[in-house]
């Protein structure tokens, strides 16, 4: 059983069941999301098809963040994220077996549906079982985890399908996902976990979307934003590079360098999140990513291309975990599952609509000026959140829950 006080407590005492899984998941979509569009083109379908079905995971994860909460709730967290793995095992076994695109491209909406519980169930665990004192140093290291499956997962899929071919990826992570859902069993029960029975009954979804609007309008707009430009972050980076006349080698060269930068800084900028309060790494993460893409326009050789993607690495690596963590801190003890969907609803919602964003002002304007634009949406998330999270923070300072203070040291131990 999972205990909440500071006295003796290390991350290191929950790594395993806790980050384990996680670490399992991200590599088994790490293997698989490469090869499918390749997997689309290989099944018979056209180039508009294949782009397209690299859009159904992220579309499973969106619409089923709503349900993810009812089934963590209903189920608990361990068994919901036992279920979900074994169910992204199975979906992958079926995308490796598929011979049409009937029957692929559903396994992938379930793919996403999968995730969708997953990174709510663990995001729900690691709040009620880590003291709040380390809360953001427990939420950035699980953002490092979901990085190094990602970095790690191509290695071993590029491996299989040296072996068996395409479908190769497929059957990695088929293997992988079961593995994360046998770690998983092993997840200690949470102490209200075993009281379960004895609480009062759930709050209706509906119920916490209206007592809790305030929060979700202002800190979630900001949420909703800093996805928006860390998704797109990801497309800026390779078309940038094509603008430039870069080749492929030099372009993936630029992104692995951005993303090392990136990997190195969870952990640190958790732990300021912790001792200095959210703002002290929520601000600089966006001002910083925000200047950089404003900056990106003006580079016109290799060397400032490589600084300034350096620069949205830092920002971005610094900020690992602040969405998660800013979730947990502002969720209620009563009816958190169903205030973190809500929650994973705006920021899924973000990282749908930022390279949406991107696209259209590039397609009426020009790539640098849809680049300046995400920049400014940055920017944006940064005025938002400094204006929102202080509110919101006095107006919960109040309430009876496990939330850490988001400005200073007061909970520290």
């Amino acid at each position: 059983m999972v205990r909440s006080g500071n006295e003796g407590f290390s991350l290191l005492s929950i790594a395993v069941p806790a980050f384990g899984p996680s670490v399992l998941f991200s590599i088994g979509e790490g293997a698989v999301l490469p090869v499918v569009p390749l997997s689309a083109r290989d099944l018979g379908g056209s180039v508009a098809v294949a782009a397209l079905t690299v859009t159904l995971i992220g579309l499973g994860s969106l619409v089923f963040n709503l349900p993810a909460s009812l089934l963590t709730v209903r189920f608990g967290e361990r068994w919901a994220i036992v279920g979900a793995q074994a169910a992204g095992a199975v979906v992958l076994t079926v995308a490796a077996l598929a011979t049409q695109l009937w029957l692929f491209m559903p396994a992938l909406v379930i793919l996403g549906m999968a995730a969708s519980v997953t990174n709510l169930a663990r995001q729900k665990y690691l709040t009620e079982a880590v003291p709040p004192a380390f809360r953001a140093r427990a939420l950035s290291t699980l953002g490092g985890t979901l990085r190094i499956g990602l970095f790690l997962g191509p290695f071993l899929g590029a491996g299989a399908m040296h072996l068996w071919g395409l479908r190769g990826a497929y059957w990695v992570g088929a293997a992988v996902f079961a593995g994360a859902a046998a770690v998983a069993l092993f997840m200690p029960d949470l102490e209200d976990d075993a009281a379960r029975s004895g609480r009062a009954p759930q709050p209706r979804l509906a119920r916490v979307a209206v007592t809790h609007w305030k929060v979700l309008a202002g800190v979630g707009l900001g949420v909703l934003f800093v996805a928006a430009v860390r998704q797109s972050r990801q497309v800026v980076i390779p078309l940038w590079a094509e603008h430039l006349g870069l080749d492929a080698p030099t372009a993936s060269l630029v992104y692995g360098i951005a993303g090392g930068v990136d990997l190195l800084l969870f952990y640190p900028g958790g732990k300021i999140m912790d001792l200095r309060g959210r703002l002290a790494v929520a601000l600089p993460s966006m001002v910083i990513m925000g200047l950089a893409l404003v900056a990106m326009p003006f580079t016109a050789a290799f060397w400032p291309f490589l600084a300034v993607s350096c620069l949205l690495g830092l920002g971005n690596g610094i900020g690992s975990g602040m969405i998660m963590t800013l979730g947990a801190d502002f969720s209620p003890d009563h009816g958190r599952a169903q205030f973190l969907g809500l929650w994973r609803l705006m920021a899924d919602s973000g990282s749908t609509l930022g390279p949406v964003l991107l696209s259209t002002v590039t397609a009426v304007s020009a790539l640098a000026v849809g680049v300046a634009a995400t920049g400014i949406l940055g920017l944006a998330a940064a005025a938002v959140l400094a204006w929102s999270v202080p509110r919101a923070q006095a107006a919960s300072a109040g309430e009876p829950s496990g939330r850490v203070a988001l400005r200073g040291r007061a909970d520290q131990p």
